[in-house]
């Protein structure tokens, strides 16, 4: 059993790979590109392992898939700049943002969880006379405890009067915790897992070595992690795909950093100029440095770009006609 708190790291960590070190090494779903790179393209077995995963989370059978725009709508430019890792609506119109988050960072990630479903479900609320909409998960794979010492392997938040009862159940936050799921599963034969704790697994392990024979009956068990596992194989043949995660690890990190320095270059500026103001145009500026030199790399999308920078698509595209 792994230490409560700790996190699995990839066998082939993102900073030190711009190609596929050996013959046999995969990719980690723990990376955003892989993760997004198994459930949305437009292929039969993306939307297999994206109906098997969801079914898996709801403990029902999923249906119907489609991927959607992930980029909400802003109202206003005071509105923070938002992009979905993976956006779907499925079976009768409900509407899923699923999110991995590998690392833990430096703010509360129930906060994000929220405001990213209050987007989703202001941007999908139906026009009329009524008030309706389809109901709305935000749903967060985390490689960390989001409470400490959490033992669930799944937390679902809905609105709540102070007697526990529930509101509509429209707007619905949903962590799934790979700690706790690594630290419940791992000694359990395969066939005692859940759907759930087989795709956890899956998760964390499939680039792993020394549990490929564990995950590989995981695999045969489940048709959909079975198309993942297709997929993140043949995704990893490409030295394209190991050069894309380590530009855009590398880019994020850099952004992390100039983000750290711009806030104390911000807080400087602040004491003469007003500290808010300082802080917004020290930060936008590091942002729009590193978006330039990601699109004079030629390696990744524009949506890659944003999301990296926090930039909008729209910001990305006209850097773009400007510096190319």
């Amino acid at each position: 059993m792994e230490n409560e708190n700790s996190i699995i790291q990839p066998q082939y960590p993102a900073q030190f790979y711009t190609k596929r070190p050996n013959p046999t090494a995969i990719l980690s779903p723990l990376y955003d590109c892989t993760f997004k790179g198994i459930f949305t393209q437009e292929t039969e077995e993306s939307y297999l392992a994206l109906k098997s995963f969801i079914s898996a989370i709801f403990n029902r059978e999923i249906l119907n898939v489609s991927i959607k725009s992930n980029e909400p709508y802003r109202e206003s430019k005071k509105q923070k700049n938002m992009i979905f890792d993976i956006c779907v609506e499925f079976d009768d119109g409900e509407i899923i943002d699923i999110e991995m988050q590998a690392w833990e960072q430096n703010y509360d990630y129930g906060i994000r969880a929220e405001i990213q479903a209050a987007r989703l479900l202001t941007n999908n609320a139906r026009k009329g006379k009524k008030w309706e909409s389809p109901k709305i998960y935000q749903i967060s794979v985390l490689n960390f405890h989001y409470k400490k010492d959490d033992k669930h392997e799944m937390r679902w938040y809905t609105m709540t009067d102070n007697s526990g009862e529930k509101l509509s159940e429209t707007l619905n936050v949903i962590f799934i915790d790979l700690v706790s799921i690594r630290n419940n599963s791992t000694t359990k034969p395969v066939e005692k897992l859940s759907s759930l704790e087989k795709w956890g697994l899956f998760f964390s392990y499939v680039d792993h070595e020394d549990k490929k024979d564990y995950i590989n009956e995981i695999i045969k068990s489940e048709k959909g992690i079975m198309a993942a596992d297709r997929i993140v194989k043949h995704m990893s043949k490409a030295d394209s795909n190991w050069y894309i995660q380590n530009s855009i690890y590398t880019a994020e990190c850099d952004y992390n950093t100039k983000m750290a320095n711009a806030v104390k270059q911000g807080i400087q500026q602040g004491i003469q100029q007003g500290l808010a103001k300082g802080i917004e145009q020290g930060l936008q500026q590091k942002a729009v440095e590193t978006a330039v030199n990601l699109l004079k790399m030629h390696i990744i999308s524009d949506e890659q770009i944003a999301q990296s920078t926090g930039l909008t698509i729209k910001k990305i595209q006209k850097l773009k006609k400007q510096t190319l």
